[in-house]
């Protein structure tokens, strides 16, 4: 058997972990009990079985199915202590796994109800970001998403709230959930506001629809990163044109297969993409409906796509460069990069 190193130890930046789809299953099982929230019976055998339920997003119904099941995790979030649990709880896994930088993303719309308002929801998250960085050691910092099945003025709203929020942590602006629901060009004038006050632009694109929706990212919203983005695998004038300008699809194998994308790990497209010079970073998306984490996409990587020590290692290098981190912890975890590669294999 060929000798390998251990993929947790490997340091690599994460960029594609949405906010509730962090959490732990004992944790939603713990505040569903303690805020008396009936969790759908899919979703609670799923946290207590150890197995992610069975979904399938590519029509709209199992789209409304997955979102039914998230919706309800996001239920049980309520005070200011869940989110501070929630956020550093994520850290943990995620320095379990070998990142040393973490873009978390969220959209506070969803948390504002409940936490006193927009403003106040965005802060209560930011200082749990802000204090589990310093307590953990691991880099953290937030991308605000707007929603696509929301309003495009909504997503102004956000936008300027971001913007706003940009020396307390936030780094970038994206647009979640159902692709096929809203154009792309209908939140541009969001786009240009984030833009403008200095927040890279990172919309989900090429995963539920085909690659006509990542050059939509690109021509509408000058991405500079893209959600996904592996039915770009599909055009290869699109693989060219995101090779040449550097954009950086976050690839979320595990996510791809569980929602009916890619029917097994081998067919998602990470080989098309690595060997067309695109730069990825591979995400978890939602562990907590997907059952895996972020090491677990390298090893899909590896096992599934025959991806050697010397390649996973760049796919880290990728993640790290395509991060909005300081250049002085991008500088860091790229040395970490070199040294892992430079151990002997076990």
């Amino acid at each position: 058997m060929e000798r390998v190193r251990d993929l947790s130890e490997l340091p690599k930046a994460h960029l594609h972990l949405h906010f509730t789809g962090s959490m732990r299953p004992g944790t939603v099982l713990e505040l569903a009990d303690k805020y008396g929230v009936r969790l759908p019976d899919a979703l609670t055998e799923a946290l207590t079985s150890g197995e992610p339920p069975r979904l399938r997003a590519t029509d709209e119904r199992g789209w409304f199915r997955f979102q039914r099941l998230y919706d309800a995790a996001r239920s049980c979030v309520r005070e200011p202590e869940d989110i501070q649990r929630l956020v550093r709880e994520a850290a943990e896994e995620d320095l379990a796994d070998g990142s040393g930088w973490l873009e978390i993303q969220v959209d506070p719309t969803s948390y504002a109800p409940r936490l006193g308002g927009l403003i106040p929801a965005l802060e209560i998250i930011l200082d749990a970001v802000d204090t589990t960085s310093r307590e953990t050691g691991l880099g953290m910092r937030v991308l605000v998403a707007a929603n696509r099945m929301k309003h495009p003025l909504d997503a102004r709203t956000l936008a300027r709230l971001a913007v706003r929020y940009a020396d307390r942590g936030v780094v970038g602006f994206g647009l979640s959930n159902d692709e096929r629901r809203g154009m792309a060009r209908d939140f541009d004038r969001a786009f240009h506001i984030a833009r403008e006050g200095g927040l890279l632009s990172a919309p989900h694109g090429g995963e539920l629809t085909g690659p006509a929706s990542v050059r939509d990212c690109l021509d509408d919203l000058d991405a500079t990163r893209i959600g996904h983005g592996v039915r770009a695998a599909e055009d290869p004038r699109l693989l060219k044109r995101l090779a040449d300008r550097g954009v950086t699809c976050e690839v979320c194998p595990a996510s791809n297969v569980a929602l009916g994308v890619y029917e097994k790990p081998e067919d998602v497209p990470l080989r098309t993409l690595f060997e067309a010079g695109v730069p990825m970073a591979l995400g978890a998306d939602d562990p907590l409906l997907f059952g895996s984490r972020l090491a677990a996409q390298y090893e899909i990587a590896r096992h599934a796509h025959g991806f050697t020590d010397a390649e996973v290692a760049e796919l880290a290098r990728q993640s790290v460069r395509g991060s909005a981190a300081p250049e002085d912890v991008k500088k860091r975890l790229l040395a970490g990069v070199d040294d892992w590669l430079a151990r002997p294999a076990a």
